[in-house]
């Protein structure tokens, strides 16, 4: 096993502020990819130039950047020009991927529901925003992940507060809709849909906490849908994933209010690969190893 993939680079680290996670990403896929015999050694942009990829060798790169410079297509640009297979989405479906306010909008133009959203241009956009959207709801960076940034605002005060944190993190914030429902997440892996998974948090919502570091967020899966509603969102979320050109894996975050109404929160094109992803416990459920998974996500970069 592992002699049609040469050498493999396993990209990990890098520059963004989801670094931790990515290095422990990488370091689970290093591992599995070593155990079944694949030549694979851990690359960190951070103290990497990629463009020594070429000048070594490597046949194939497995992405495990989440965030800037990851999952923004910059780094698939990169391997582009080097003739370098990767894992996951190409440079432009990666962009859109990543930007709440390009993936939002194409979804709302081929009408897809997703949470109604506005651009926050200034700090004195409140009551604008309050208007349209009631409160509570969501401000968020539009180039981050892993809720990096994200605050839901009950107040003006809350809106001050969380658009000067977000603008740290991008120079695109957006205010998002609070939808009151169950908050679910579909899985894809080479163009297969893995078992939908249901989050439970003690959080106000799903949080870098929930999703890292606390031991009380609850993961169901599979989930109690009805067959009816798994099919329905399946459908719709995988109709998500093609409208922005995604390919090889990813995960699809949505949101089932209490009539069954269904909302596409957003798409992630490198999901975390840590002990507590979401992605290899939906693997799992149906008898795929995180070793078998690695695998698969691998044998990705072949199409």
């Amino acid at each position: 096993m592992g002699h049609n993939f040469g050498k493999v680079a396993v990209l990990l680290g890098g520059i963004s502020n989801e670094r931790d996670i990515s290095l422990q990403s990488g370091k689970a896929v290093l591992s599995a990819l070593k155990a079944i015999n694949i030549e694979a050694h851990p690359i960190d942009p951070k103290y990497y130039d990629l463009n020594g990829l070429k000048v070594e060798n490597f046949a194939r790169a497995f992405i495990c950047l989440h965030g800037k410079d990851g999952e923004d297509g910059e780094v698939q640009g990169m391997l582009d020009e080097m003739n370098i297979p990767y894992t996951g989405s190409g440079k432009l479906a990666s962009a859109k991927g990543m930007d709440k306010l390009i993936s939002k909008s194409i979804w709302r133009d081929n009408n897809l529901c997703t949470p109604e959203f506005l651009r926050v241009k200034d700090i004195k956009d409140y009551e604008k925003i309050a208007s349209t959207l009631n409160v509570p709801f969501f401000l968020k960076p539009a180039n981050s992940g892993s809720s990096i940034g994200i605050n839901k605002v009950h107040s003006e005060k809350d809106f001050i507060r969380a658009f000067n944190e977000a603008i740290i993190f991008d120079s695109n914030v957006i205010a998002e809709k609070t939808i009151v429902g169950r908050e679910f997440t579909l899985p894809i892996v080479a163009e297969k849909l893995l078992p939908i998974i249901e989050i439970q948090t003690k959080t106000d919502f799903y949080d870098y906490a929930a999703k890292y570091t606390r031991d009380d967020t609850v993961f169901i899966c599979p989930t109690n849908l009805s067959s009816n509603i798994i099919e329905k969102v399946s459908s719709i979320s995988l109709r998500a994933f093609n409208l922005l050109g995604c390919k090889g894996w990813g995960r699809v975050d949505f949101i089932i209010d209490n009539k069954n109404n269904f909302f596409i929160i957003e798409i992630n094109t490198i999901p975390g690969m840590t002990s507590h992803s979401l992605v290899p416990l939906a693997a799992k459920n149906v008898g795929i190893s995180f070793e078998q998974l690695t695998l698969k996500i691998l044998e990705t970069s072949f199409a």
